[in-house]
């Protein structure tokens, strides 16, 4: 049948592709044959006949891909020596506060944190591609403007900002960093009790010496501790991003 025939092509493409696909390149597949309705039906379709296997077809803000379930993380890990790249508390509770409020300043995060940024922890996340300026603040000052990158939803396999963890009102800001940060992250209880037992009030240079480990792509897993005394974050809702 035609139609079966022209999902396994999708589904061959998607699993060859070394980037994720768009629905324009994956319409160029057939040239005018087909038309979107039908790429999305077949898409629909695969998402089901994968459902009981290692990997799964996602939808995240660059197209769509094929990934490993969280499941076989364990033992995927065998085969790669080197370990994910560490973060700082600081770095993690910057990223979650831009991603939540953006387009946000460096002194909005501060004011948010209560602490100063550093610009290490700025500039380990614009290296990471996870954030990047966007324009300047009609103030005094004109300070720059954070937002994150395409590149930020991709790695935490989000299609939109919409998609974040739904925050309430005045939720502290470490548990904030968690929401947006822990996607389906595998921490050993010790690293959990040292999150845990860390003061947001610190200076830098103490938060930046308790990392924990971050793999790029995951979904959230809730922590439950948290700091003492935490800052309180005034609620916010994902911000809308631009088709």
């Amino acid at each position: 049948m035609i139609e079966d025939h022209y999902k396994k092509v999708l589904e061959t493409a998607l699993l060859c592709a070394p980037e994720p696909l768009s629905m324009n390149e994956l319409l160029r597949l057939y040239g005018e044959e087909v038309v979107a309705e039908n790429v999305i039906t077949w898409l629909s379709e695969l998402q089901v006949d994968w459902q009981e296997k290692g990997m799964e077809l996602v939808h995240i803000a660059t197209g769509w891909r094929f990934q490993s379930r969280l499941s076989m993380r364990e033992y995927l890990d065998r085969m790669i020596p080197e370990k994910p790249p560490k973060y700082s508390r600081a770095v993690l509770e910057t990223l979650a506060i831009i991603a939540y409020r953006q387009p946000v300043t460096r002194g909005e995060i501060e004011e948010i944190r209560g602490v100063t940024v550093s610009t290490p922890v700025i500039k380990q996340l614009e290296d990471r591609g996870w954030i990047e300026i966007i324009g300047v603040k009609d103030t005094i000052g004109r300070p720059s403007l954070f937002a994150t990158t395409k590149q930020f939803l991709d790695d935490m396999a989000l299609p939109n900002l919409q998609s974040l963890p739904v925050i309430e009102d005045g939720i502290p800001v470490n548990d904030l960093a968690q929401q947006v940060i822990n996607f389906e992250q595998a921490l050993s209880t010790e690293t959990i009790t040292d999150i845990a037992q860390e003061n947001t009030a610190e200076s830098n240079e103490s938060e930046d010496s308790h990392p924990i480990e971050i793999s790029p792509g995951q979904e959230a897993q809730n922590l439950n501790e948290h700091d003492e005394d935490p800052k309180q974050v005034p609620g916010a809702n994902p911000p809308e991003v631009a088709p």
